[in-house]
């Protein structure tokens, strides 16, 4: 966030209020604790990513703050109302892109909006080529799922979760797939659309640079069952980038937490 829209996030009540929330899933004859009490806010605004081993909740998290998942305790605030369900206002971008190949890129992107009575096909057509634009590809509107490259395919999906206008983007590691120089194009272009689009985002990642670099917040989350172990604030004006000296201070505070993590979860 710029200091001056992390001022009016501080000004206005969170975004987001997760409260207690817990999940058990039946596992080969056993039951799995995935998520133990879990609480936090998030800011209007604010991108916030979770980090942790595989296995913590992280998903489990995002698809009950989606409405895709029922808690077995606690609830979920958006915008002060209780989630029971999916809606519209929370949109996830998964790390398939899951797009239709007998569509276009810009029928990907229109589909989601065709759900929406207030659009008329003028407007749907107007909407997509509009956020096509915004991921930087709008000279590929015609181009079928199949001729475009992995990045390409992900910043159609980008585009698809943000037509809808959602209030909170939930995002489960988008680029896990991605070569390591598209994901760094996707990442300076990501940070430019957080800051044009206002989004408030909770990102999932195992990648720790990557989520200092996203994030304004990168929330620890411990070995199952998963809570939040530890907070980091990341305090640093963008764009970033991986390779910032700066960035890279707040990279290794959160790595050694995270290692710390492991070794306690083989200890016990």
């Amino acid at each position: 966030m710029t200091d001056q829209l992390a001022a009016a996030a501080e000004a206005s009540p969170p975004k987001l209020i997760i409260e207690g929330v817990s999940k058990r899933f039946q596992a080969r004859r056993r039951e799995v604790q995935a998520l133990d009490h879990i609480s936090l806010s998030v800011a209007d605004r604010e991108v916030v990513c979770l980090v942790g081993p595989s296995g913590c909740g992280k998903s489990t998290l995002l698809d009950i703050i989606a409405g895709l998942t029922k808690p077995d305790a606690g609830t979920v605030l958006a915008d002060g109302q209780e989630v029971l369900g999916p809606g519209r206002k929370r949109l996830m971008m998964f790390q398939e892109p899951a797009l239709f190949p007998w569509l276009t890129a810009l029928g990907n992107v229109m589909f989601g909006l065709k759900l929406d009575p207030a659009f008329s096909n003028a407007q749907r057509r107007d909407t997509a080529h509009h956020y096509l634009g915004l991921v930087g590809l709008d000279n590929f509107a015609n181009a079928h799922v199949h001729e475009l490259s992995g990045g390409m395919k992900q910043r159609v999906a980008l585009a698809r979760a943000l037509a809808p206008d959602p209030k909170i983007l939930l995002m489960d590691e988008p680029f896990a797939a991605l070569d390591a120089m598209t994901r760094d194009q996707l990442y300076a272009d990501l940070q430019d659309i957080f800051e044009k689009t206002h989004k408030t985002v909770l990102f999932v990642t195992h990648n720790v640079r990557e989520a200092a670099c996203l994030g304004d917040r990168v929330l620890l989350m411990s070995p199952r069952p998963g809570r939040i172990e530890r907070s980091f604030r990341v305090d640093l004006h963008r764009p970033r980038d991986t390779n910032d000296a700066a960035l890279s201070g707040h990279v290794a505070e959160i790595a050694r937490a995270l290692k710390a993590s492991f070794a306690s979860e083989a200890a016990a």
